[in-house]
């Protein structure tokens, strides 16, 4: 029976394969040299997984006596047992297809973070699919299954055998070595020595990926990534944030600088609105004839646009990292979903400093992916939804929850986006009435699956794809700025509007650099500043979340204490780079030099066509790889050594 369930997985493997490259056909070619790679290391991941599922069940038979083999007991524990693992593997082909769909990837970082959040998730498949016919249709083709184990006689098969305890010895042996073996010798990174991202993923088994990516959580830079003497990387990390008005604090392991403004300076609010899954491509100003954000297009043609951003990361929680931290991705998760991250040198601390009151709005729930407890320990007041309350919450900052009689919408992920904006315009006043200048991080939630908002506020359908989403996302920012010129603390508040990271990430490489292009926006900035930006009102220069904050310092003539990594993109001496991630791989893109690391002491190196899009192998070496390496390595040595603290 073990051998007719194990030969039924690897066939629904097979299956589940085929059917992902025949979907992936548009996207890449394929070879009969990738195509054997494909299925050849497919089959291998397929049978470590049917080996892992069938392991408990071969002890029990290794051990139960052979007097109980036509037991009642054993004829309904094994049945139970069949169609339990039946359905696991059911609904894991039924996920993969669902998770490919979104992200074009076998199970990932992402799918280990789901498994964390199951309100959101749960709600979310709920909202987007048909759930109760899906898992109605689980079950019935697992039934279909063991009804075809019965009728080939398998289980007849099974309770009629006198298998010797030798012979079961044996066998359970075998599947209990094997599942050592892979657990020690195969890692899921086997799949990723192509240079064909989409042939690496279709090689994979969706189970052995999820696994393996809870098991690498958290990459430790110094064990698995190419370094440079830890004296000569912050040689080189310093040298690159040398810039004429700044002033280094401490020597050697330290990027702490003063930074000189220009004049007296000026204090005015800062709203920032962080989008969700807004690519740049979405907006008719970078090639899109939709139609799909007029607000965000007719903003773009009268206020500050830097045309050339691109987000470090694929995670909402990596923007924030950049937005908050101005530092490049590190490996693994997220510094806002990592201990240790309290208290540190924050764009908010900047703010802190300059007598800014400081907020965090969320259209969800906070405790999601540890914003809360970041943001509150970081000392931003937090505001969101509220329907949980981690127990290991522990920040000392005030939560105002957002109560049902303020929403008029909401689906598993947030309330809708102009719920949220009423929420910002009422701190807003709140916060003017105290006399303090404020500083706001807003995060939105409506263009995010299952794509829904409220009903007859735009002339698409609630519920029908990302193209709706997107259009009620532009109008609710649209309403919120009518809303708030009419404020009294409006004429003296920059809005900024970014993304938090593209809609999808997918491409033919790992790191598919357009995949990253974000647009941002800055609205109302105070009468003069807008001269330093030349007649366009457009900051051309390739750069990086990172930087936007730096450049609005300069901007607003800020003197502050800089932790940051970010740079000033107007700056005479800014060289064009910017920085991308995913959780394994880090890339420093500088002009059209392209350096990606990963684990295993890994380097490659390109030459990138921004107009093809392309990345050719090209090698090179010298002072563009050190400022990669140097780059990554400082920004983890920093937060793990506790550099990034006040």
């Amino acid at each position: 029976m073990l051998f007719s369930y194990v030969a039924t997985f690897i066939a629904g493997s097979f299956l589940i394969r085929l059917g992902l490259m025949v979907a992936t056909l548009e996207n890449t070619g394929f070879s009969f040299l990738s195509i054997l790679r494909i299925f050849g290391q497919g089959l291998v991941y397929d049978f470590g997984v049917a080996m892992f599922l069938v392991l408990f069940y071969a002890l029990y038979l290794c051990f139960l006596p052979q007097r109980f083999v036509r037991s009642w007991f054993n004829i309904l524990l094994s049945y139970a047992v069949l169609f339990l693992m039946t359905v696991i593997a059911m609904f894991s082909f039924f996920a993969e297809l669902t998770f490919w769909q979104e992200f074009e990837s076998r199970f990932n970082f992402i799918a280990v973070d789901y498994l964390v959040y199951t309100y959101e998730v749960i709600h979310n498949i709920n909202e987007s699919y048909p759930l109760p016919l899906l898992i109605g249709g689980v079950v019935l083709i697992s039934l279909l299954v063991l009804f075809g184990f019965m009728k080939t006689g398998a289980f007849k098969h099974h309770f009629q055998s006198a298998t010797t305890f030798k012979k079961r010895v044996t066998i359970t042996g075998m599947i209990f070595l094997s599942c050592l073996f892979y657990g020690f010798f195969v890692p899921d990174s086997w799949a990723e020595e192509g240079s064909n991202r989409y042939h690496n993923e279709l090689a994979k088994a969706g189970i052995y990926s999820i696994f393996s990516a809870f098991k690498n959580n958290e990459l430790n830079y110094n064990h698995f990534y190419k370094m440079l003497d830890k004296p000569e990387a912050y040689r080189v990390i310093r040298s690159s944030l040398q810039e004429g008005n700044g002033r280094f604090l401490a020597a050697d392991a330290s990027i702490k600088r003063n930074i000189s403004g220009t004049g007296t300076g000026c204090k005015p609010n800062v709203i920032m609105i962080t989008v969700e899954s807004l690519s740049a491509d979405f907006m008719a100003h970078f090639g899109n004839k939709e139609g799909l954000t007029p607000v965000l297009d007719s903003l773009a043609n009268t206020n500050l646009l830097f045309t050339n951003m691109y987000s470090t990361g694929t995670r909402t929680v990596r923007g924030m990292e950049a937005l908050s931290l101005a530092i490049p991705p590190t490996p693994g998760s997220s510094i806002v979903r990592r201990p240790g991250n309290d208290s540190l040198t924050t764009i908010g601390n900047v703010f802190e400093k300059a007598g800014y009151h400081r907020s965090f709005y969320y259209g969800g729930d906070g405790y999601f992916d540890n914003m809360n407890q970041y943001f509150g320990s970081n000392g931003y007041d937090i505001v969101d939804r509220g329907r949980k309350v981690m127990a290991g919450d522990h920040y000392l900052t005030k939560r105002t929850i957002i109560t049902d009689e303020q929403v008029h919408f909401e689906n598993a992920w947030g309330i809708s986006d102009e719920d949220l904006y009423t929420a910002v315009i009422n701190g807003s006043d709140r916060q003017f009435e105290a006399g303090k200048p404020f500083y706001s991080f807003v995060m939105t939630t409506s263009n995010h699956r299952p794509f829904t908002y409220p009903e007859g506020e735009i002339d698409i359908p609630s519920g029908t794809g990302r193209n709706g989403a997107l259009r009620y996302t532009d109008y609710a920012i649209g309403r919120f700025l009518r809303e708030a010129a009419t404020r009294p603390w409006f004429k003296n508040t920059v809005v900024i509007i970014v993304a938090d990271h593209c809609a999808s990430s997918a491409g033919k490489n790992e790191i598919d650099i357009s995949k990253y292009h974000i647009p941002c926006i800055v609205l109302n900035l105070p009468a003069g500043v807008m001269n330093l930006t030349g007649k366009n009102k457009q900051i051309t220069p390739l750069c990086s979340q990172i930087d936007l904050y730096p450049t609005l310092f300069n901007l607003l003539g800020w003197s502050y204490e800089s932790n940051l990594f970010g740079k000033d993109v107007l700056a005479k001496s800014f060289v064009p780079r910017t920085f991308l991630g995913t959780y394994q791989k880090l890339a420093y893109l500088k002009n059209d030099s392209l350096v990606v690391l990963s684990p295993q002491q890994k380097v490659e190196t390109f030459l990138y066509d921004p107009l093809k899009n392309e990345q050719l192998p090209r090698k090179f070496s010298g002072h563009v790889v050190k400022e990669a390496i140097a780059n990554y390595q400082t920004a983890y040595d920093l937060f793990k050594n506790g550099g990034l603290h006040q």
